[in-house]
């Protein structure tokens, strides 16, 4: 199976960031890791992160010609107002899974709504970068 993992603004800054809530392990780990899994069971993965709504836009749009076959989206900040990042999901009919660290539930009152959800096949948040495998396993049809 071909898949994106997409990853919004301050994901690059796991492992420095908020270690509290976000945890120790650094980026490039969550990378290697997610790397390493799709490979173990025989799948295609293209991570991606970037600070930028185009950025993110850009890949999903591009996906749609690549074949991609499902994607994981950590839209970060983005996920509560970012339409634009919303519209370019719901434009092509993958399954796509939305992940988040931290239960934003649990967190400040703006962090509580998802303007990204409603377009996504469902969304996985409060399981830390367990979640990304999560996601990878509901995609593949994998048992984890």
């Amino acid at each position: 199976m071909k898949l994106l993992v997409l990853n919004g603004p301050n994901l690059n800054f796991l492992g420095i960031r908020e270690k509290g809530i976000y945890g120790t392990r650094d980026y490039e780990w969550l990378v290697k890791h997610l790397e390493e899994k799709a490979a173990a069971e025989g799948h295609e993965l293209e991570v991606f992160q970037s600070n930028c709504e185009g950025g993110l836009i850009d890949k999903i749009q591009e996906a749609y010609h690549t074949g991609v076959e499902g994607i994981i989206i950590n839209p970060g900040a983005f996920t509560h107002y970012s339409y634009a990042v919303r519209d370019a999901l719901a434009s092509i009919q993958v399954p796509i899974i939305e992940v988040h660290i931290s239960n934003v539930h649990k967190r400040e009152e703006f962090r509580h709504t998802s303007v990204t959800a409603p377009v996504c096949t469902g969304q996985i948040v409060g399981l830390g970068l367990r979640g990304y495998d999560l996601a990878m396993d509901y995609l593949t049809g994998e048992e984890g």
